[in-house]
């Protein structure tokens, strides 16, 4: 069982926007590193569990 690390909602929403804006602009540039893109969509989509976005 993952132990779910408590964060402030801030931190969170920091780290989803940072995450989000460094996707965009990866994928704008033409990233082509699907491994890099793959892991910050994961993250992005728990962070996005987390705040129950998603």
């Amino acid at each position: 069982m993952k132990r779910k690390i408590e964060m402030p909602i801030n931190q969170l929403e920091t780290n989803l926007s940072a995450i989000t804006t460094t996707i965009a602009y990866l994928e704008k540039k033409g990233c082509t590193d699907q491994k890099i893109l793959k892991s910050l969509k994961d993250e992005r989509d728990r962070l996005l569990k987390d705040l129950n976005l998603k």
